[in-house]
């Protein structure tokens, strides 16, 4: 990290400087103050697009013991239930590299960028055939949840409203304990056979109508 921050650093701050210097146009001290508020810029942003790509509601958290023996389908499941989207149409697409798509992202992670978009109507119909959280949401709301994830897991847990199996920042298969067995079998009004998309979204309900 060292040896590539450092070299970073030498050329932002030390090598373009001096090779703009010799223009007419610009200076050392220019240069090095306008890279420094590139620098800041783009670090702030990126640090957006990356938040809200793996840390709002909806983005599920997992352990290294997850993994073990961990099939190929079950890989792509933790990929899409782990990371989450932000719309917000072509201009944010532009600005964050497509990385508004990070589900897309880390489902093909070797996938052109601009492909991404083409593709998430394609997942998109997946989660709702298998019944499967689709995360996505504006940008600012995601942010915003990240944000507030950060807020209530800085918190003492007598704070909280949630213990850790039920609170959608670290919720856990544990949380389903509450419905009735047989729950995953084809339901009889709609003809589908029930997901981890229903499965949540009933826990949810039958939560807030006992509080």
């Amino acid at each position: 990290f060292l040896a590539k921050a450092g070299r970073q650093v030498l050329k932002d701050y030390v090598a373009f400087p001096a090779l703009t210097s010799l223009s007419p146009g610009a200076t050392y001290t220019s240069t090095l103050k306008a890279n420094a508020v590139a620098n800041v810029i783009r670090n702030v942003w990126a640090n957006a697009v990356i938040f809200c790509g793996h840390f709002p509601d909806g983005a599920e958290k997992f352990t290294k013991t997850d993994m073990v023996g961990e099939t190929k389908g079950e890989w792509y499941l933790r990929q899409m239930l782990g990371s989450a989207n932000f719309e917000g149409g072509w201009l944010l697409r532009f600005m964050s590299g497509n990385l508004c798509h990070q589900i897309e992202h880390h489902l093909y992670p070797d996938l052109p960028s601009n492909r991404l978009h083409e593709i998430s109507v394609r997942v998109r119909a997946l989660c709702d055939k298998y019944d499967l959280p689709y995360t996505t949401g504006p940008f600012l709301v995601q942010y915003g949840k990240t944000w507030r994830t950060i807020a209530k897991l800085s918190v003492p847990n007598k704070y909280l409203l949630d213990n850790a199996d039920n609170a959608p920042e670290t919720r856990s298969e544990r949380m389903f304990a509450e419905l009735e067995p047989g729950y995953a079998e084809t339901d009889r009004l709609t003809g589908r056979r029930r997901g981890l998309k229903t499965a949540i979204g009933s826990v949810r309900q039958w939560r807030q109508s006992a509080s």
